[in-house]
């Protein structure tokens, strides 16, 4: 099975680097992942090693894609003299996981320390690439995380990472725009059809959301539905894209796809965020690291957003994660013990955080910061002077558990438009492009050695 799955993980690599834009830990068509909020290990283990090679010393390489990497890396080393880390930008997700596949293949320039998205650990974690943290003690910091960040680094008995930030969903929307047609901001998705449709009607320029089949948010509103698509255990794969809270999903966005609710306009561009700066899309469900970007990115919306809970199906509140990283340590990196102790204090030191979060990083994935008056009573000029942190940490409790990746994430969601997007293309029906991509990933999952059912 080893050698089968690290095919899957250098196709998968290339497939990233060639066809998949993934937006840095905030961006967009990223993904998050979490399993059951359980610690892995049984045993637990000492950071008595980790403190001793602080005191030691030496010089440890670390990749990532963060902006705040440099500043965090500075405060460590000031706090840490003796020892020395090496920042590498490698640009963000795509090609970052590229050029760690390069290395871990050629067994050499393998980082000590290494970003991952959530929904990429398990793409490394399966053939053994990454070292088991349970051995340091890191089974003593479960309670420092959201269950739902936890889960994500936790999977087959180990302890792969810790948390960095986290991406509870929210309903960002334009004030301005309800407020304009006298809309009732929706509560449920039902009630969220209505309002794109007396928006639509309004204007037939305007739309209530922008989705054209990105697979991001595709899985997270599958979460978000209930649904539970895939299972992994060891080499044995389930993927039940039409489990009820897939079809759920896909039942009711068909009414936003085929009833032409929907505007299709290449996320992540500048015509994308003038659109949110205009009115142009009115809502923008997405993860809550979402604040950070509209300020910076769609400047001329300030004033006229607000956060809201994510709507429901049936008036229990539901929400799942989109979006969030975490760190590791490869197997085969030259100072494992140091990069494990930098890798502790880089995503559980409260400085560290403070820094991250200062310098416009992602959303926490720490309890203390969640819950601390500060961050709870912060108040955005950028959204009306609302309090955002309430309704986005209040999310979070909603999270659904139980949800997993499959080993070949990146690949799945690079083979998107190929399948579910010619239902959005052709505004036909959702389910029958959630059965074609469920196709390509069993036969995709087979070639490569794994077991894959479909129930």
């Amino acid at each position: 099975m080893a050698s089968s799955t690290r095919r899957v993980l250098t196709v998968t690599a290339s497939a990233v680097a060639l066809g998949l834009v993934l937006a840095a830990c905030s961006g967009g068509s990223s993904d998050s992942g979490s399993g059951d909020g359980t610690a892995g290990g049984s045993d637990g283990g000492s950071s008595d090693a980790l403190d001793a090679a602080l005191e030691q010393g030496g010089t440890i390489e670390y990749w990532t894609w963060t902006p705040q990497a440099e500043e965090q890396a500075a405060a460590f080393m000031k706090a840490y003299p003796n020892v020395t880390v090496n920042v590498t930008n490698t640009g963000g997700a795509a090609d970052h996981n590229l050029k760690l596949q390069n290395a871990l293949t050629a067994g050499s320039g393998i980082p000590d320390v290494a970003q991952l998205e959530y929904q990429s650990v398990s793409q490394f974690q399966l053939p053994g690439s990454l070292t088991d943290l349970t051995e340091y003690g890191f089974a003593d910091l479960e309670d420092l995380y959201t269950p739902s960040t936890w889960g994500a680094v936790t999977q087959n008995g180990g302890i792969w990472g810790l948390p960095q930030d986290s991406g509870p969903m929210a309903l960002f929307y334009n004030e301005e725009v309800f407020t304009s047609l006298g809309i009732e901001v929706p509560t449920t998705w039902d009630e969220y059809i209505t309002a794109g449709e007396a928006i639509k009607a309004a204007n037939p320029d305007t739309c209530i959301v922008n989705d054209s089949g990105d697979a991001g948010f595709t899985t997270s509103m599958i979460w978000q539905a209930g649904g539970r698509p895939f299972a992994v255990d060891g080499e044995n794969v389930t993927i039940n894209l039409q489990d009820e809270g897939s079809k759920l999903w896909a039942d009711t966005w068909n009414k936003i796809v085929q009833g032409g609710l929907n505007c299709e306009i290449p996320g992540w561009t500048d015509e994308w965020f003038a659109a949110l700066s205009d009115g142009t899309i009115a809502t923008l469900p997405t993860g809550a690291w979402m604040p950070g970007v509209f300020e910076n990115s769609a400047p001329d919306g300030a004033g006229k957003w607000r956060v809201a809970p994510m709507p429901t199906y049936d008036g229990t509140p539901a929400n799942a994660e989109n979006g969030g990283s975490t760190e590791v340590v490869p197997k085969g990196a030259p100072n494992p013990e140091l990069g494990a102790a930098f890798l502790r204090w880089l995503n559980s030191d409260p400085e560290s955080i403070s820094v991250f979060l200062n310098s416009g990083g992602g959303f926490p994935a720490t309890v203390a910061e969640l819950q601390s008056d500060e961050f709870l009573g912060f108040t955005s000029d950028y959204f009306g002077g609302q309090e955002i942190n309430k309704v986005l940490v209040e999310g979070i409790d909603n999270v659904g558990t139980g949800w997993q990746y499959l080993p070949w994430q990146s690949y799945a969601n690079s083979i998107v438009s190929e399948t579910l997007g010619q239902s959005y293309l052709n505004r036909t029906d959702l389910n029958e492009g959630l059965v074609a991509w469920q196709d390509a990933n069993v036969k995709y999952g087979e070639e490569q050695g794994f077991t894959v059912s479909t129930e």
